[in-house]
């Protein structure tokens, strides 16, 4: 009776995500973006559920942090591409290439091609960490799993590169004065060479909320939520900034650059808004996740650039897909997801869609007209019911059969 109860409550929250998200345009919006998926808690659904979300949501790539057998298997022919996380602790094992070829024959190779992964995050935040000896280790681990890739055939399908805190950069503003940490100047040229020679990108977490809880009366709230603001202009360069993220990830092209590596492709693999703080953390509320993710998202549609470079998309990963509630720390930590554990939406991004003459690409509005989107929300409403009634009248009659999530 019970798995009986749980299909039901999974089917009526996949009805109430097919309807309402495919009438606030997110459907469309989170092909050009990522997701993290992490799973530090204890009432999140299985791996096979959050497939199903995952394809509703129109989410094309995700990021786990690790290599659970049981997500790969889950991910498997789901076309999904997916980012796996080496832990930071088997970074001086991995230097090895031996060990690093067991590694990827043991935890890649089985999964690979039926589960589309398409990176390895060798260890996370390592240069910011109070471990020296573990930054030591990163370079010479990451050469041994891309040796390994290669000597498997795997190498031209799979980039290996480590995520980045914002915090490796000494310098951020101006953007052009960008520049890294002294400390980390010695082994920085060698991970920058490593990128450049196997054409990986620099990944970077960026979360331009940090900056505005740590200094909210010099910080503008506009600023980093991308809201309409007068931002800044780069003195140096002439360039000009309406939001903080932009600037911080131009802030990462100019530090590499003053090193010699100015080709090397910044992909953000996480950023997000928490919806819910303790009262010291400034900002952190259900109103501004919706803006600063709904505001990413639009940015996301039109696929633009950083202002240093304008004609290439930036890809972004959100952090995250689930609120987890076992994390440690700050009660942000465990509030950063776009759902809840049962699926539900932590909140409504708020994205409607629009149909457009001149352009077959999706166009949104933020119109502040409630008549308007009242009207376009019924009409989509609408729409979207007679669209997805067959496929949940499918789901349901092969749910009372008993061959879905078995």
């Amino acid at each position: 009776m019970e798995k009986l109860k749980r299909k039901i409550a999974i089917s009526n929250i996949l009805l109430g995500f097919l309807i309402s998200l495919s009438g606030l345009g997110f459907l469309e919006v989170v092909e050009s973006l990522g997701i993290n998926y992490g799973q530090v808690g204890n009432n999140l659904p299985p791996p096979c559920e959050v497939i199903n979300l995952l394809k509703l949501f129109k989410i094309t790539k995700a990021r786990i942090y690790d290599t659970n057998p049981q997500v790969l298997t889950a991910f498997a022919k789901s076309n999904i591409e997916l980012i796996v996380t080496v832990d930071n602790q088997l970074l001086s094992t991995l230097m090895d290439p031996q060990q690093a070829l067991q590694w990827v024959g043991t935890h890649i190779r089985p999964y690979f091609p039926a589960t589309r992964i398409t990176g390895i995050a060798v260890g996370n935040e390592i240069f910011t960490g109070d471990d020296t000896t573990l930054m030591t280790y990163l370079v010479p681990a990451m050469v041994s799993i891309h040796a390994a890739l290669v000597k498997l055939g795997l190498d031209q399908f799979i980039q290996v590169s480590t995520p980045n805190s914002l915090a490796v950069l000494e310098e951020s503003y101006p953007p052009s004065a960008g520049s890294f940490r002294s400390e980390i100047n010695e082994i920085m040229p060698q991970f920058l060479q490593f990128l450049a020679t196997t054409k990986a990108p620099f990944w970077i977490n960026a979360y331009p909320y940090f900056a505005y809880k740590d200094d909210p009366t010099r910080v503008s709230l506009d600023y980093v939520l991308f809201n309409p603001n007068s931002g800044m202009t780069d003195r140096n360069t002439n360039l000009h900034y309406d939001n903080m993220l932009y600037a911080q990830v131009d802030a990462v092209i100019f530090s590499m650059a003053k090193m010699g590596y100015d080709g090397i492709e910044v992909m953000v693999s996480e950023t997000g808004w928490p919806s819910k703080g303790d009262p010291n953390e400034t900002g952190a509320t259900a109103e501004n996740a919706a803006i600063y993710n709904r505001n990413l998202l639009r940015r996301q549609m039109k696929d633009e650039g950083t202002p240093l470079r304008p004609n290439k998309r930036l890809e972004i990963y959100v952090f995250a897909l689930f609120n987890e509630d076992m994390k440690p720390g700050p009660t942000s930590e465990r509030n950063y997801g776009l759902l809840q554990p049962d699926g539900t939406m932590a909140y409504n991004v708020g994205l409607s869609p629009l149909s457009s003459s001149s352009s077959s690409s999706a166009s949104i509005s933020l119109t502040s007209d409630a008549t308007q989107v009242k009207q376009r929300e019924y009409k989509t409403l609408l729409c979207s019911i007679f669209l997805f009634l067959p496929f949940f009248q499918v789901f349901m009659s092969r749910q009372r059969l008993g061959i879905f999530w078995q």
